[in-house]
């Protein structure tokens, strides 16, 4: 193989498992915030990362990990839930990453489970020394207004950054 060659196929190989570690990551939150890990979930973020839940802004790995360990969430997992995060498309853009994927949030009522929310994710990542890590997501309830549709326009396919 020319060396033309052997750049090429490792370079598609590192686009493969960013892919891969991207989605790991995304798929991550769920079971950690099931399980109400704040740090674990806190840690999937950079330190001064965001996540943005129809407005709220939480700012940094504190506040992420205050909304994990607050009643209300603590509530929701004691009454039995499940975050789902469905699988996402991935577009990664040297040491940055756009990641769009649904999600439902499933809460148990009499014995069985309803959807609590569905909503739209998009989320900006960064390569660290530590792996991938969120720098922003914005989560948006499928309301019908537009908003969570915005959201998937501005993600899937484009470049990370736009």
């Amino acid at each position: 193989m020319s060396a033309h060659r052997d750049e090429d196929l490792l370079a598609r190989v590192r686009l493969l498992e960013d892919e891969r570690d991207i989605a790991r990551l995304v798929a991550s939150y769920g079971p950690l915030a099931d399980a109400a890990d704040s740090d674990g979930v806190a840690n999937l973020w950079t330190e001064d990362g965001t996540y943005d839940v129809d407005g709220w802004v939480m700012r940094g790995r504190n506040e992420i990990r205050a909304m994990v360990s607050s009643p209300q969430h603590h509530a929701l997992v004691t009454d039995g839930c499940c975050h789902f995060l469905g699988p996402c498309a991935v577009t990664v853009t040297g040491d940055a990453a756009t990641a769009v994927c649904e999600s439902l949030v499933l809460r148990r009522r009499d014995e069985r489970y309803v959807v609590f929310r569905a909503s739209v994710n998009h989320i900006e990542l960064n390569r660290t020394s530590g792996g991938w890590k969120i720098a922003a997501r914005v989560t948006r309830t499928l309301t019908g207004n537009g908003d969570a549709a915005d959201l998937v326009r501005k993600g899937i396919g484009q470049p990370a950054g736009d």
